[in-house]
Parts: structure tokens; C-alpha cells; sequence
């Protein structure tokens, strides 16, 4: 793969957009009989997932670069993704706290956000011994909650989603290991664990 493809595909699917596009999906995708909140105030439950998984995140990894914590955001060496593994985990269990906290929103969204926010705090447990790599978490995480969405409401026909992401998936493994970021094991012990993962939880959880 083209290495400047590659670094398209590892940016535009970063780990800490996935949580929008995933949400995205539930809000705007899925069929409104499927959900409770009203569609004209959508939008704010997408911009405060945006705002929460990936700006304040993002910031924060920025910011550890710009005093020295990281050596980049991309956080190359295992030994520094510990502390921005889990800022970003705390934000994203705060976040599905207060999906929870708020009756107004559906049983899905902080189910979903939890799910995701698990897998954050996999991510930085593995991380501590082993770079797993967390495109392949989120990827498969995301292929899971789809599967699980799926599941949950027949209705939403979401083979189209399935089908992207499948495709999407594979683009991001290849361009990882393209770009070396990664090795084989890493990227499908990435994918098998956050899969594994989404299935399960909702498994154990429904």
C-alpha cells in the first residue's frame, strides 16, 4: 500500500473518531422507531461524543507532546502510551456516565459507550507489556457493535455498515502494517480482542 494512503487511512480512522462515526450510525442510520430521542436534538448527543472521545483527548495528547511526556501523538514506543491510554479511558467513561446519568437518552447510547470505553482501558492494560495496536482494537470493537446493533434491531438493515466496515477494517490493517507501525500479531490480536470484546459484553450484558 501507498505509504501516504496508508497515513490517510490511519488518520481518518483513528481510534478517536471511531465513537462519532459509530454514533453517527445509531442517530442518523438506524430507523427512528428504533430510538426515543427526538431526531431535531440528535445532533447534540453527536457533538458531545465528538467533544468528549476526541477533542478533549486529543488535546491532551498534544499537549503531553508540547511538554515533553510523548514524542509525538502517534505514540510510537509502548512505554508512553500508558498515560494518554488512559486519560482518554477516564473521558470515555465519563462520557458514558453521563449518557447514563440522563433518562432523556437511550439504553444504547451509554451501553454502546461503555463497550467502548472498555475497550480503552483493554487497550491501555495491554499496552503496559505488549503494543497491541489500538487501530486493531477499535476496528474490531467497531465491526463488533455493529454486529451487536444488528442483532439488537433487525429493522435497521444494517448489512450496508457491516459490509463498510469490513472492507474499512482490512484498509487499516494493511495501511498499519504498511507503515510498520505494527506487526502481524499486534494488528490481529488488535482486531480478535476488541471484536471479541463487543460481542461478548453484549452478550453478557442484554
Amino acid at each position: 500500500m501507498n505509504r501516504t494512503l496508508a497515513q490517510v487511512l490511519s488518520g481518518v480512522l483513528h481510534p478517536l473518531l471511531l465513537p462519532t462515526y459509530l454514533f453517527a450510525i445509531i442517530l442518523y442510520y438506524m430507523p427512528e422507531s428504533t430510538l426515543t430521542l427526538p431526531f431535531r436534538v440528535r445532533w447534540v448527543v453527536l457533538a458531545m461524543i465528538f467533544f468528549t472521545t476526541f477533542i478533549i483527548p486529543g488535546v491532551a495528547a498534544y499537549s503531553m507532546v508540547r511538554f515533553g511526556h510523548l514524542d509525538s501523538v502517534e505514540m510510537e514506543k509502548r512505554e508512553q502510551r500508558g498515560l494518554p491510554l488512559l486519560f482518554t479511558g477516564i473521558c470515555y467513561m465519563a462520557t458514558s456516565y453521563l449518557l447514563y446519568r440522563e433518562a432523556a437518552f437511550d439504553a444504547i447510547f451509554y451501553f454502546v459507550m461503555g463497550i467502548i470505553a472498555a475497550s480503552v482501558f483493554l487497550t491501555y492494560v495491554i499496552s503496559l507489556f505488549w503494543k497491541i495496536s489500538a487501530h486493531g482494537m477499535g476496528m474490531g470493537g467497531a465491526l463488533g457493535l455493529l454486529l451487536v446493533l444488528n442483532w439488537l434491531a433487525p429493522e435497521a438493515r444494517m448489512v450496508l455498515p457491516i459490509a463498510a466496515a469490513l472492507l474499512l477494517t482490512g484498509a487499516v490493517l494493511t495501511a498499519r502494517l504498511a507503515l510498520h507501525a505494527h506487526t502481524p500479531a499486534q494488528v490481529y490480536a488488535g482486531l480478535g480482542s476488541g471484536l471479541l470484546l463487543a460481542v461478548s459484553a453484549a452478550y453478557t450484558g442484554l
